[in-house]
């Protein structure tokens, strides 16, 4: 019999609006994956089109997340939920990424959810890496709930867009990946809200069939996404938004919010 897997594969959309000083709005298609992490090696094996840490038509390859470091991105991710407060009991590690493509990748936003053994998602990780080679995350427990949606903020740490200010707030709103994934990010300045974005997904089952068609509906997935950003910029940059100094990145490689101590964002503190 074959073994049930976790992980999946979610085509779906992105969508970016900003609402303020100029407004615009930008929505393209991708597709991401599931990987458990525990199910590495099981992928490896069983499917054609998809490797781990070697190529092919899609790999994921260890070292492109957590500290580059190598294989083991278990055992980071787990130091940094000790960092918040939260004690590993091996329950399951499942990302949400964009594999590589004929070798190339690049990824805006990777999210480790960061389950118990016995219970829901305990924390979330999340990977942002910018245009410029740098990449920070933010871990952070999860204690607040919308029913099923899993709420979460954070102040803003790391220079992403030259068209936003550092001084900014994040609100998360996510459904854990199931049948479909939906994650909802605002961002806040002191003023309210600067700029909303969505990716929207459905899960399909991972086999080298839905890869194969993920594939020819969007061949070159990853150069797609970096010239995309670029073409927005551009945009951008012409409605007259001026551009901010890139500060240099955080020292930590995680920004750590401890358990229990989920700041507010700036609409929410103003009531």
């Amino acid at each position: 019999m074959t073994k049930h897997l976790h992980s999946g594969l979610f085509p779906g959309h992105v969508t970016h609006v900003r609402h303020r000083p100029k407004h615009h709005r930008l929505a393209y298609r991708i597709f991401s994956l599931l990987l458990d992490l525990d199910e590495l090696g099981e992928l490896d094996r069983r499917l054609r089109l998809f490797s781990v840490d070697r190529f092919n038509l899609f790999s994921f390859h260890r070292r492109d997340r957590g500290d580059r470091s190598g294989p083991d991105l278990r055992s980071q991710v787990e130091r940094s939920m000790l960092e918040c407060g939260l004690e590993p009991d091996g329950g399951p590690i499942r990302l949400v990424t964009m594999p590589r493509v004929l070798g190339f990748a690049f990824n805006p936003l990777s999210i480790f959810f960061c389950y118990g053994q016995n219970a829901g998602v305990r924390a979330i990780l999340w990977e942002v890496d910018n245009t410029f080679g740098e990449r920070h995350a933010y871990m952070i427990p999860v204690e607040h709930m919308d029913g099923a949606e899993i709420v979460q903020c954070c102040d803003k740490a790391f220079f992403v867009s030259p068209f936003m200010d550092m001084d900014l707030h994040y609100k998360f709103r996510v459904l854990a990946p199931a049948d479909t994934l939906s994650v909802h990010i605002d961002t806040f300045d002191r003023d309210g809200l600067v700029l909303t974005a969505r990716h929207l997904a459905r899960r399909i089952a991972l086999t080298d069939q839905a890869l194969l068609h993920a594939f020819l509906s969007i061949p070159l997935l990853a150069l797609k996404v970096v010239a995309g950003i670029y073409w927005e910029a551009l945009k951008i940059r012409m409605k007259g938004i001026r551009l901010r100094t890139r500060p240099r990145p955080p020292e930590a490689p995680v920004s750590v919010v401890p358990s229990s101590a989920t700041p507010r964002t700036s609409l929410e503190r103003n009531g």
